[in-house]
């Protein structure tokens, strides 16, 4: 009769896993989270019918009489739709321009000699480029934009650089990490052919991690949209604006309007980021 066989042990990733979870049920404990805060009550539960009725019939036009000479409802849908994209593209040049210069300084590919190794002052610079890209993104954009408002004002800049600066952040962190996991034999193929580190770097590695990049940046124009309508809630002329006007006038038709689409823009950029994707493959 064979030896009962013990049980498997707990790897690294399964710990990790398992660390993760009691950190989040010993935080829902300490914030008192519960089923019963998240059912609605009175006024609440109403406010909650009133919405759900009104997201099955989305307004085609303004449900109260606008004043003369007011747009159409749909054209202002598109207008504000257009106005939302336009800030998200303003923001996202801005932090692809950024986030591509200090991805490249933060990749231990543009470091290293070769044979692998980069001198110790490029190392400096390496690690103060990321220290300079973690703190890019460690604020929020909603932070950024409301210091940006208090010091330029209610103007186009303040939104698109609260978006740009974290997201530029985020993008050079990505970026040097698909940079790093790229393969590096052609790029070592060229140095052994007398190729300077620069031109080795950006026509033997660049191109092979191209792909993934754009992909990511597709991506994060997606998250430059949804914020650049949360900047509506500020005060920004974007989508955010006309939701939480017409929240606030109880006007739940026309809201539902404007949040179905942000949804279908939101799903035109994946499709579009799709066909990316496949056309680079």
């Amino acid at each position: 009769m064979s030896a009962p066989q013990a049980p498997p042990r707990l790897g690294r990733r399964g710990r990790t896993l398992l660390g993760i979870a009691a950190a989040a049920l010993l935080a829902a404990i300490l914030l008192g989270l519960g089923p019963t805060g998240l059912v609605p009550r009175g006024a609440g539960l109403e406010l909650m019918r009133e919405l759900g009725g009104a997201a099955l019939d989305p307004a085609l036009d303004y449900e109260i009489t606008p004043p003369p000479g007011a747009e159409p409802f749909l054209a202002r849908v598109a207008s504000n739709l257009w106005s939302t994209v336009l800030y998200a593209a303003a923001a996202m040049a801005l932090a692809l321009l950024l986030g591509a210069l200090l991805g490249l300084a933060a990749a231990d590919v543009t470091w290293e000699r070769h044979g692998g190794v980069a001198p110790p002052l490029a190392r400096g610079v390496q690690w103060a480029v990321r220290v300079w890209i973690a703190l890019l993104r460690s604020v929020h954009e909603l932070l950024w934009a409301i210091l940006f408002l208090a010091a330029l004002g209610l103007n186009p800049a303040a939104g698109v650089f609260a978006i740009a600066i974290p997201f530029a952040g985020t993008i050079a962190k990505v970026f040097s990490e698909l940079l790093d996991e790229a393969p590096r034999d052609a790029g070592r193929a060229l140095v052994a052919l007398g190729a300077g580190a620069g031109p080795a770097l950006l026509v033997g590695v660049v191109p092979r991690a191209l792909p993934d990049l754009a992909s990511y940046a597709f991506y994060r124009f997606e998250c430059a949209l949804r914020s650049a309508a949360v900047l509506g809630f500020f005060g920004a002329p974007t989508i955010g604006q006309s939701v939480a006007l017409s929240f606030e006038n109880a006007q739940f038709h026309e809201m539902w309007s404007y949040v179905y689409s942000l949804v279908g823009l939101v799903i035109v950029v994946e499709a579009l980021g799709a066909r990316l994707r496949r056309s680079m493959s």
